[in-house]
């Protein structure tokens, strides 16, 4: 008995909140990877292991990146798998059982509380309940309303029931930032569609920017807060400007090619759906592969920054970049504060932004060289382009956005594991992952004498 306690005791204590993270969406992904490997979930024939884990992850982990087509190649009762994964995964399953603990009148653990409050507030809060509630409710409120609007859109096209079934599946999808489409060609055909553009890339916005900010600008507005965050503010403007610099760059770049022969207001609607869609959501209303290099770039780097902290978002997020970008300007400056809106920044938090952003490259860097050396390569000279189609999967899987050149569906099975081994790290993190699998550290005793050395 004494044995059993003591076990206990040391199960417990090795479980830290961010093994706990880590373990939730693992133990997700398995169960969704076994369910959609069986022949139940398979429209016609089964999917393979990899096949089923790869898909698993990306709708977990809310990436979108897929080897199959989710609309033909899974049954319905497939299809409601990955439904039920992603919106599960964009929350996190702790978020659920919290909340179902809550709806039964148990309490939620220390280390539940943590979890949620760490996954989407800037800093802990007492009211521990309404952030919750509103987490659900809100999610359950804008995702039925982006559906009734999408089922005006496809029930022009779709029969009533298909057009219902479509609606709450792109509209979870959405919103949860995951880009799985039932459509095979995403949402192309509907790339000249005002009222399905708006109110998907409203869905990827509301669903990206975090269910913080979306608390505080709805409290502000209604008169309960006198004045926005810091962080609420950063969010907001940090967005506005990714979303519109990169729809301007990819109309520059694209209006004599992918968009040339389309009139002025469809190019300008392709061109922000785009932007927005690339910042972690997956879906596209163009072929990506026949983007110029200048786009890709472009992409890419609104795909690596990604979404907002506290969201079903990936990326290093729009804090982060906000983060590093002021910390630039101030050392161009001489100043060593970083100061923004009559606030300092705290060092420890810029420590952390370059922590993360340094993780981030790396993780990119060892999980493309990866995929080089796994392909298959007979001509490396003629292949040489896949480097740029690898990299950009690799990035795309890391912020969780779903968007690929093409060259996800022809990947063998070991590139499928490495590029699941990537979407995970992007969703969790690579320091909360890092610092699920290190123990704790131990306080150094001994502190020894600096000295500079030479940098730059």
């Amino acid at each position: 008995m004494d044995l059993v306690i003591s076990i206990k005791k040391i199960f417990l204590r090795d479980l830290t909140p961010q093994r706990i993270f880590v373990l939730s969406f693992l133990f997700i992904i398995m169960m969704g990877s076994i369910l959609l490997w069986m022949p139940f979930s398979a429209a016609k024939k089964q999917l393979t292991f990899v096949d089923a884990l790869f898909t698993s992850v990306s709708a977990v982990c809310v990436t979108g990146l897929t080897v199959i087509d989710i609309g033909s190649d899974l049954s319905f009762t497939g299809q409601i798998i990955t439904m039920l994964l992603f919106q599960s995964g964009g929350l996190g399953i702790i978020t659920f059982s919290a909340f179902f603990f809550h709806l039964m009148g148990l309490s939620t653990s220390f280390k539940g509380r943590e979890i949620v409050q760490t996954s989407f507030l800037p800093s802990p809060r007492r009211d521990f309940q309404i952030i919750l509630k509103y987490v659900f409710l809100s999610t359950l409120t804008i995702e039925s309303i982006g559906a009734l609007v999408l089922l005006f859109v496809f029930s022009r096209d779709l029969p009533m029931g298909k057009a219902v079934y479509y609606s709450i599946y792109h509209a979870i999808s959405a919103f949860c930032n995951c880009g799985y489409s039932l459509f095979t060609d995403s949402l192309m055909r509907y790339k000249c569609d005002v009222i399905a553009n708006i109110t998907i890339m409203m869905l990827i916005i509301l669903g990206g920017i975090g269910f913080a900010v979306q608390l505080e600008i709805l409290s502000f507005f209604k008169g309960i807060k006198k004045r926005l965050s810091l962080h609420t503010k950063i969010v907001i403007i940090t967005t506005a400007i990714l979303i519109l610099s990169g729809a301007a760059f990819f109309f520059i770049f694209e209006n004599n090619f992918v968009i040339k022969d389309a009139p002025l207001p469809t190019k300008v609607l392709v061109s922000l759906f785009q932007s927005v869609t690339a910042r972690t959501a997956g879906f596209n209303t163009v072929d990506i592969g026949l983007l110029t290099n200048d786009t890709i770039l472009v992409l890419m780097i609104l795909m690596f920054i990604g979404a907002s902290p506290g969201s079903a978002g990936g990326g290093i997020k729009t804090t982060s970049f906000s983060v590093l970008f002021l910390l630039l300007w101030s050392r161009l400056r001489g100043h060593e504060e970083v100061n923004v809106m009559n606030r300092t920044i705290p060092k420890e938090l810029i420590s952390r932004t370059i922590s993360i952003i340094f993780a981030s490259i790396f993780s990119i860097a060892i999980i493309t060289s990866v995929l080089l050396f796994a392909g298959e390569t007979k001509q490396p000279l003629q292949d040489r382009h896949l480097f740029v189609e690898y990299l950009f999967d690799t990035v795309s899987a890391f912020a969780t956005a779903g968007l690929s050149m093409g060259v996800t569906p022809q990947l063998n099975s070991i590139q499928k594991i490495v590029l699941s081994i990537m979407m995970f790290t992007g969703r969790v993190g690579p320091l909360t992952l890092a610092f699920s699998l290190s123990r704790k550290p131990k306080k150094t005793v001994i502190e020894y004498a600096e000295e500079n050395i030479m940098v730059g």
